[in-house]
C-alpha cells in the first residue's frame, strides 16, 4: 500500500474495475426489491458546471446506498440534447447543431465517467436521435387520433428579426431576448395538446405524491389553478352575447363596464369605423403575451361605442377593448367590478367610469373605495335582491338566479392551459403531421420523420421551411417544419430508459418493472413545467397502454444551488466587468467578515457583489474539472455533500475543498497503521476500548438514520467523528482488532460518498473483492449497553461533580452517590437538603440552603 494517498491512479483503476465487471449494468429481477434512482439529464452545453457535480453526485450517492442495501438498482443517464443553444452556438461557430452537440456529449460523458458516478451506460440516450424521438411522434399521432391533439390559431410572441416564436420567457422588456427586436403578438397555427383534459386529474394525483416538497406540491396546484364560479350572458342588442367567467358573482351588481382582449371581434368590427381604435388594436399588438408582462405592464383601454346589459338589472354597460384581456385566457371578455378589483379600479380612475361599491365590511371597518378596490369578502348592499347576504351566501343566491333565468351556469375552471408544442425552430423532433392539398392536415403514417442534420443555421428562422427536399411531398401535400417543444422529449426520457434497445415499441414490460422511478432528484426550477408534462406525459402513455402506474416519480428531492461571491469593477459605459473567485484576494475581518477585494493580476481594488448563484454572466463558477485534476473526484463529491444539506443552497470555499481532501488523507493513514498492526481478531476489550467501541456503534447509529433521511452532510459527519474515535486507539492486540472493526464501518458508510478511495481501501486491507457487494453496516446493539453511567452533579443548579453509577443502579443509590461525593459535600456545607431531583441517565440536583 503507498504511503501517500494519491488519488488520480487509485480513482482510475476503480473505473476500470466498474467498467470490467460491468457493476452497475441493471437487469430485471423479480425475486429483488427493484429501485430506480434518477437525476435530471442535462443539456449537453460542453461542460459541466458544479450544479451538475452537485445534482449528480446525490443521486448516486442515493443509487449506491440503495444497492448496497441489496436491492436491484437502475440509474441511467442521457442527454436533454434539442434546444436553442445548439442554434446560437450553430451560428456563431457555424457548425451544424448536431456536430456541435454530439461533441458536447462526447466532452461531458467523459467527465461524468470521471467523477465516478455509477450509471448503466448500456441505457444512454439522446433526444436528437432518431431512434429516441420516432416513438413521441408516433405517440404524437395516437394523440391527433384520439382527439387528445389540435391545430388552432393562437396568439404568440413574434420575433420580426429572428422570424420565430418566443416563449414569454424569452421576451425581456418587450423585446426579443436575442435579436432585440420589438415583439409583437402576432395569431399563427399552432399544435396544442389537451392537458386540460387531465387537469382535475393532475391536481387530485398532488395527494399521492406525498414523498414530494410540499413546495413543489403548492406550486403545481397554483399553476393547475382550479376556480369554482359562474359563467354567464352578458347580452348586446343586435350582436352574438359576451360569455363572461367570475369567481365573484357576489360582486356582479357593482359591474360598471366589460373589457374585451383588442382582438375579439367586437373590438374588430368596432375598428372598422374608428380609426383611433384601430391604431389602439394595432399597439396592443406590440409586446409580449405573458400573465407577468400583463400584471405590470401600464393598463390602456378603449371604449368601443357599444355597450352589455347586465345579465340581472338589465342596465346598459359600456365596452371597451382593454390590454390587459387576451384572447387566448378564457372567452377574451372580463366583467370589471373598479369597486372591488384593483386592476378594474385603476383602469376606471383613468377612464372616469363609474364606481359601485356594493360589498361592505361585516363589522363596519373602514372600507371606502377612495384611494383603492376593496376586495375583501363582506355583506351586499346596493345589489338589489340580494341586500343583506354575506360573500358565501351571495355566490349560491346568485349562481342560482343566473341559472334559473337561463343566464348562467356554475362552472369549474382552470388557470392551466393546453400545452402548445409547436415552436418554429430548426433544431427539435419533427412534427410528423402533413398537411393536405385541401388544407386538413393527417398523421405521417411511417417514423421517424428525420430531421435532416447537414444544414446551416444563419438565425433567418427554420432552415426546414427553406428546405423543400423536406417539406415538399408532391401532390400539394406538405410537412409540417414546426417541431416539437423540448419539454415533449423531456417528459417521458424516464421511461425509456427502462427499454432502449426495443425498436418495436416506445415501452414494454420492462418498464412495468422499473416504474415508477422511485427517487427522482432535480432542480426546484423544474418544480412546474417539467414536472407536470412529465406527470401529465406519463398518463398519456398509461392511457395508451404503455405503462400500468398513475405517476411517474415516487420521491423527489429538489437540490439547492451553488453559490459564490462575486466580484466586479464598473466600466466607463455603466456596465460591469466580473472577476472570477479564483483571481481575487478577499480580505477578511476577525470574525471572517469580508473587508475588500484586490485582483491578482494589477493589485488593485473591485467591488464585492455579494454571494450568487454561479453562472457564466456572473464569472463565479468553479470549473470541476480543475478541481478533479488537483484533489480526485472523490474530495469533490464529499465536499459537496457536507458543506451543506441537500435541500439548501451550498456557498462554495476554497478551504472546504481543502479540508474534505485532508480527510479522505486522514482515512488513508487509519489503513495503513491497520497494517502495520498484527493481526488480533478476538482479543479482548478492557473498559476504555469498550466505551471506545460504543462511541463507534453510537456514531454508526446516527450516520444509517441519517443515511436514511438523505442528510448527507451530518453523514460526513459522522465519518470524520468516526476517524476522530478510531485515533485513539493504541498499538496493543486489542486496539488493532478495534481499529479492523471500525474501518470496516467506516469504509461502507464512505463507500457511495467516496466510492474510489472505499472501493481502493476495501481490497487493500482485506476485507473483500468489491466492497459494492458488502453488506450494509449494522449496529452492534450489545456495544451499546452501558455497564456504567455517568452523571453530572449539581448543587443548587451549578455543576459540582461528576459521578458514575452502576447501570442497574435505582433511584436511591444514585442519590446516596451523589451525596456521598466529597467536592459536593464541601458545597452542600451545613446546608439543609431540601430536595433531590434525578434525571434518569443524566442528571443529579441537590438543592440545599
Amino acid at each position: 500500500m503507498q504511503a501517500s494517498y494519491e488519488p488520480q491512479s487509485l480513482e482510475a483503476a476503480a473505473q476500470s474495475y466498474w467498467e470490467a465487471q460491468q457493476s452497475f449494468r441493471a437487469r430485471p429481477d423479480p425475486t429483488r426489491e427493484k429501485f430506480y434512482c434518477l437525476s435530471m439529464f442535462p443539456y449537453p452545453s460542453g461542460k459541466l458546471h458544479m450544479g451538475h457535480v452537485r445534482n449528480y453526485t446525490l443521486g448516486d450517492v442515493i443509487a449506491r446506498y440503495q444497492r448496497m442495501l441489496g436491492k436491484n438498482v437502475l440509474q441511467p443517464m442521457g442527454w436533454d440534447a434539442f434546444g436553442l443553444p445548439a442554434e446560437n452556438a450553430a451560428i456563431k461557430h457555424g457548425r451544424p447543431p448536431a456536430e456541435w452537440t454530439r461533441a458536447n456529449i462526447a466532452e461531458m460523458k467523459g467527465q461524468l465517467r470521471r467523477l465516478g458516478f455509477g450509471y448503466d451506460w448500456s441505457r444512454e440516450l439522446a433526444t436528437c436521435d432518431a431512434d429516441y424521438y420516432r416513438w413521441e411522434q408516433w405517440l404524437f399521432t395516437r394523440l391527433v387520433e384520439k382527439g387528445l391533439a389540435y391545430k388552432k390559431l393562437a396568439t404568440v410572441n413574434w420575433d420580426p428579426v429572428d422570424q420565430t416564436v418566443l416563449a414569454n420567457e424569452q421576451v425581456i422588456d418587450g423585446k426579443g431576448w436575442r435579436s432585440g427586436a420589438p415583439v409583437e403578438k402576432r395569431e399563427i397555427e399552432q399544435w396544442f395538446v389537451k392537458i386540460t383534459d387531465y387537469a382535475q386529474e393532475l391536481l387530485d394525483d398532488l395527494e399521492q405524491l406525498e414523498h414530494w416538497p410540499e413546495q413543489v406540491r403548492t406550486m403545481q396546484r397554483n399553476w393547475i389553478g382550479r376556480s369554482v364560479g359562474v359563467q354567464m350572458r352578458f347580452d348586446i342588442p343586435g350582436q352574438a352575447p359576451l360569455e363572461i367567467y367570475t369567481t365573484r358573482p357576489d360582486t356582479l351588481m357593482g359591474v360598471t363596464y366589460v373589457a374585451v382582449a383588442a382582438e375579439h371581434p367586437l373590438a374588430l368590427a368596432a375598428a372598422e369605423h374608428d380609426p383611433a381604435l384601430a391604431a389602439f388594436i394595432a399597439e396592443c399588438k406590440q409586446g409580449g403575451v405573458s400573465e407577468a408582462e400583463l400584471e405590470t405592464m401600464e393598463k390602456k383601454g378603449h371604449a368601443l361605442g357599444i355597450n352589455a346589459l347586465h345579465p340581472v338589472s338589465g342596465e346598459p354597460v359600456p365596452v371597451y377593448a382593454a390590454n390587459f384581456v387576451l384572447m387566448g385566457y378564457g372567452t377574451g371578455a372580463v366583467m370589471a367590478v373598479p369597486a372591488h378589483d384593483q386592476r378594474d379600479w385603476e383602469f376606471a380612475e383613468k377612464y372616469a367610469i363609474a364606481k359601485q361599491q356594493v360589498i361592505f365590511s361585516v363589522d363596519g371597518s373602514d372600507c371606502g373605495i377612495d384611494q383603492a378596490a376593496y376586495v375583501e369578502k363582506g355583506l351586499l348592499q346596493h345589489s338589489g335582491p340580494f341586500d343583506g347576504l354575506s360573500s358565501e351566501q351571495a355566490f349560491d343566491a346568485i349562481a342560482d338566479w343566473l341559472v334559473e333565468h337561463g343566464k348562467g351556469e356554475r362552472r369549474v375552471n382552470f388557470r392551466l392551459r393546453d400545452w402548445g408544442v409547436s415552436r418554429q425552430r430548426y433544431w427539435g423532433c419533427p412534427i410528423p403531421m402533413i398537411k393536405q392539398a385541401d388544407g386538413s392536415s393527417q398523421p405521417a403514417e411511417a417514423f421517424p420523420v428525420l430531421l435532416p442534420e447537414d444544414v446551416v443555421v444563419d438565425g433567418s428562422g427554420s432552415p426546414l421551411k427553406k428546405m423543400a427536399a423536406f417539406y415538399d411531398l408532391g401532390d400539394g401535400r406538405q410537412r409540417e417544419t414546426d417541431t416539437f417543444d423540448t419539454f415533449f422529449e423531456s417528459s417521458w426520457y424516464y421511461a425509456r430508459y427502462c427499454c432502449p434497445g426495443n425498436d418495436q415499441a416506445m415501452l414494454d414490460e420492462e418498464a412495468n418493472y422499473w416504474l415508477p422511478v422511485d427517487q427522482y432528484v432535480g432542480g426546484i426550477e423544474h418544480a412546474v413545467l417539467h414536472l407536470l408534462y412529465a406527470r401529465f406525459f406519463n398518463k398519456l402513455m398509461r392511457d395508451e397502454g404503455l405503462l400500468r402506474c398513475n405517476e411517474p416519480f415516487n420521491r423527489l428531492l429538489t437540490q439547492g444551488m451553488v453559490v459564490a461571491e462575486t466580484f466586479y469593477r464598473e466600466r466607463a459605459d455603466g456596465g460591469k466587468d466580473w472577476f472570477n473567485p479564483a483571481d481575487v484576494t478577499l480580505e477578511r475581518d476577525d470574525k471572517g467578515r469580508p473587508l475588500g477585494a484586490r485582483l491578482h493580476s494589477d493589485g488593485e481594488p473591485v467591488q464585492i457583489g455579494g454571494i450568487e448563484k454561479m453562472s457564466k454572466s456572473k464569472n463565479n463558477g468553479i470549473d470541476p474539472q480543475t478541481l478533479i485534476d488537483r484533489y480526485g473526484a472523490d474530495t469533490v463529491r464529499l465536499y459537496t455533500l457536507f458543506a451543506a444539506p441537500p435541500e439548501q443552497s451550498l456557498e462554495w470555499s476554497d478551504e472546504g475543498v481543502e479540508g474534505a481532501h485532508r480527510f479522505l488523507k486522514r482515512v488513508w493513514a487509519l489503513a495503513l497503521r491497520l497494517q502495520d498492526l498484527p493481526d488480533a481478531a478476538g482479543a479482548a476489550l478492557d473498559e476504555n476500548q469498550q466505551a471506545l467501541r460504543r462511541e463507534i456503534h453510537q456514531t454508526l447509529k446516527k450516520a444509517l438514520f441519517d443515511y436514511e433521511r438523505q442528510q448527507f452532510n451530518t453523514v460526513v459527519s459522522a465519518c470524520m467523528t468516526l476517524v476522530n474515535s478510531l485515533n485513539k486507539l493504541g498499538d496493543g492486540p486489542a486496539d488493532a482488532s478495534l481499529l479492523c472493526e471500525g474501518l470496516s464501518l467506516l469504509l461502507r458508510l464512505l463507500s457511495p460518498i467516496a466510492p474510489h478511495v472505499s472501493h481502493h481501501l476495501w481490497q487493500t486491507l482485506g476485507f473483500g473483492a468489491d466492497i459494492l457487494q458488502a453488506p450494509w453496516p449494522e449496529v452492534d446493539e450489545t456495544a451499546l449497553v452501558q455497564q456504567r453511567i455517568a452523571y453530572v452533579v449539581q448543587v443548587n443548579g451549578k455543576v459540582r461533580a461528576n459521578i458514575e453509577v452502576d447501570a442497574e443502579a435505582d433511584q436511591a443509590s444514585i442519590e446516596a452517590t451523589a451525596k456521598a461525593n466529597e467536592n459536593v459535600q464541601r458545597f452542600i456545607g451545613d446546608a439543609t437538603i431540601r430536595k433531590v431531583i434525578v434525571v434518569p441517565n443524566k442528571l443529579v440536583n441537590i438543592v440545599a440552603n
